[in-house]
């Protein structure tokens, strides 16, 4: 098994390398920390100069402190990293081909290298081959007392609940599946499909009616991580998609796991 970190030398990745450090040993699995060196698709000198050891000098420095942080958080975790060419988006999904979960940190900013890594979250939540957790900087990312799914009877949202409930399991706890209902949907139908994934013992199960992204965000407020499909039906229609997925993804007070469309389907 292989988790991969996204890393970009920035404080703001810090919580996501704990975070993944702490699953691939939860997971018994490999660590793997992979830094996208942008500035190969830019025009710009990339050797050393007389006052700079060069940007892939630099970039080969992310990489070697980061794999140092993640084995003083994960001593017992095989831990390698590694410099890559490429936009992180491109590079991270081409290692979603044959990682088990991909995990990156979150942030907003202005500037061009910012927004670059920013977005790679809403294209690894869409196009990823395998699971997407996104980690917010700044809390305690290993904070929270439950793991909350969205469920809303889709097919993503059926892989959703597996993962949320795997995770609560290996971690010891709690989980919580939050259905949001419209007006198309039948109760009993949802609720007979909640409970063929998710017996009534190992999670509770809440069914609400309003906006998915407010109702996720208040039920969430308690947990350890938020697990949702990147397409659905009914209430999550277009969950990761557009203004809501910049809400869940910025403003979720917990990691949050995504299981893209490719994730069901495998590397073509």
């Amino acid at each position: 098994m292989k988790v991969v970190i996204g890393i970009d030398g920035r404080p703001d990745c810090e919580n996501a390398i704990r975070w993944g450090a702490a699953e691939a040993a939860a997971r018994g699995a490999e660590l793997h920390l992979v830094h996208a060196f942008v500035w190969a698709e830019f025009r710009v000198p990339l050797g050393p100069s007389d006052v700079a050891p060069g940007l892939r000098a630099q970039a080969d420095g992310i990489v070697a402190d980061a794999v140092e942080l993640a084995r003083r958080y994960e001593p017992g975790v095989r831990v390698s990293g590694r410099r890559v060419d490429g936009f992180p988006s491109a590079v991270l999904l081409a290692e979603s081909r044959t990682a088990d979960l991909i995990v990156i940190g979150s942030r907003v900013s202005g500037r061009l290298l910012g927004l670059i890594v920013s977005s790679a979250g809403l294209e690894l939540s869409t196009h990823a081959l395998c699971p997407v957790v996104v980690v917010r900087p700044g809390d305690d990312a290993l904070s929270g007392s439950r793991v909350v799914i969205g469920y809303d009877g889709s097919r993503a949202a059926d892989a959703a609940v597996e993962f949320g409930l795997d995770h609560a399991r290996r971690h010891g706890l709690p989980a919580r599946i939050v259905t949001v209902l419209d007006d198309e949907d039948d109760d009993h139908d949802v609720l007979a499909a909640i409970r063929t994934h998710a017996p009534a013992h190992e999670a509770e199960i809440v069914e609400v009616e309003g906006n998915p992204s407010e109702l996720l965000l208040e039920w969430s407020a308690d947990a350890q991580l938020l697990v949702v499909g990147s397409r659905g039906r009914g209430g999550f229609a277009g969950l990761l998609l557009g203004s809501v997925s910049q809400t869940m993804l910025h403003q979720s007070p917990c990691p949050v796991a995504v299981i893209p469309q490719g994730a069901l389907e495998g590397p073509a």
